[in-house]
């Protein structure tokens, strides 16, 4: 599980500096910057530069793990289709190709012969990354690379990434927009059971440096696997009252009222699924809950995996309730990744359907399925 993990985080780390590339590089910011304005979109070819950018992120982080565990390929997921149409109508399959030439030409062909950018993509594809971190030399869990499979968000908050903004002031550590909340998510989980056994979050806006003005990262990492629980995090706070909740500004009205009242007027707002796990994970918030099914596998995997060493866990907020209407008041059972949704079509096979609830303290975890229990509809 060592190795896994030392690839797993050194994977992320290139693809947050291809994400911090993105917009650093003035031909690949030109680029990005066409979908704030709209006027280029989709002229060059038939997905946006932000696209490309998530679609490459997640082909790098396939191969780089692909080829020191050959026994991954075929089991590594992600949010994007690596399918693009060029301007000449062609469809072209974005991958890592043997050289940095090849894959330069590869991606010149999709950026209809943007070759500054196509170049400087292909140059950072193939660069050699690795983490320096002797805490990972201690991990000592038995599990094989073949028991597990990963999923993969490449840049998870999108649109935040995009617009860019950095002047968003936190609130009490959340952020309600902006760069922060993009992040790149990769977790594993067990193949047999679909349980989440190791996740990374990576933070490539974390911070600027304070001399160069340059982007510094940030990732943290979780392992549960069989009793053991490995996280890089400090130990949780204990559980306090009232509990304080972040959620999307897009919920339900039934449902902020509720956890408004709940939380006493500590309810936050924030962009990004996998960033509002990650205020759960930091201590920022309590709870992180959504109503609907609007997040997917490749959003909860890693941080999933991340709760659990730390205590904590996801539940499916719909099974929850049902459980508890039913009379069943034990812990719900936690969201699991092996398995496609029934009847679902394309990305909604992989919906994590019906909400959920992410948490550390299993007394949080009660008191939302408690309040949200009389919400109708739910």
């Amino acid at each position: 599980m060592a190795a896994l993990l030392k690839a797993v985080l050194s994977a992320s780390e290139k693809a947050a500096e291809i994400a911090r590339l993105c917009r650093d590089a003035e031909p690949l910011f030109r680029l990005l910057v066409a979908e704030k304005t709209g006027s280029d979109r989709n002229q060059r070819f038939s997905h946006d530069f932000k696209t490309l950018a998530d679609v490459l992120i997640q082909e790098v982080i396939r191969h780089d793990l692909g080829a020191k565990f050959p026994e991954l390929r075929g089991h590594i997921g992600g949010e994007e289709s690596n399918e693009f149409t060029n301007a000449n109508g062609d469809t072209v399959a974005v991958r890592v190709c043997g050289t940095v030439g090849e894959t330069a030409a590869l991606l010149g062909s999709v950026l209809h012969h943007q070759r500054d950018a196509a170049e400087l993509l292909a140059a950072a594809a193939h660069r050699e990354v690795t983490v320096g971190d002797g805490e990972l030399d201690g991990v000592n869990v038995s599990i094989a690379p073949g028991e597990v499979a990963v999923w993969i968000d490449p840049i998870d908050s999108t649109n935040e990434y995009i617009v860019g903004r950095e002047d968003v002031v936190p609130q009490d550590g959340i952020a309600p927009s902006g760069l922060s909340s993009a992040l790149v998510l990769i977790g594993a989980y067990e193949r047999s059971s679909g349980r989440p056994v190791l996740g990374v979050i990576n933070e490539p806006f974390h911070r600027r440096h304070p001399e160069t003005r340059g982007w510094q990262g940030c990732y943290h990492w979780g392992i549960a696997y069989q009793g053991i629980l490995l996280s890089s995090l400090s130990p949780p706070a204990p559980p306090q009252h009232p509990p304080r909740v972040v959620l999307s500004r897009a919920e339900a009205p039934g449902v902020r009222d509720v956890l408004d009242s709940l939380c006493g007027g500590q309810l936050r707002f924030a962009a990004g699924a996998g960033y509002k796990m990650l205020c759960v994970i930091l201590g920022h918030a309590d709870s992180y809950v959504l109503s609907g099914g609007s997040t997917f596998v490749w959003d909860s995997c890693a941080p999933h995996a991340i709760l659990c060493a730390m205590g904590g866990g996801v539940v499916a907020l719909g099974d929850a309730l049902r459980a508890r209407r039913e009379g069943d008041t034990g812990t719900p059972p936690q969201l699991t990744y092996n398995q496609p949704a029934e009847g679902a079509v394309g990305a909604e096979r992989w919906a994590n359907r019906g909400g959920l609830v992410a948490y550390v303290h299993p007394q949080h975890l009660e008191a939302v399925l408690e309040a949200l229990a009389a919400v109708p509809g739910l």
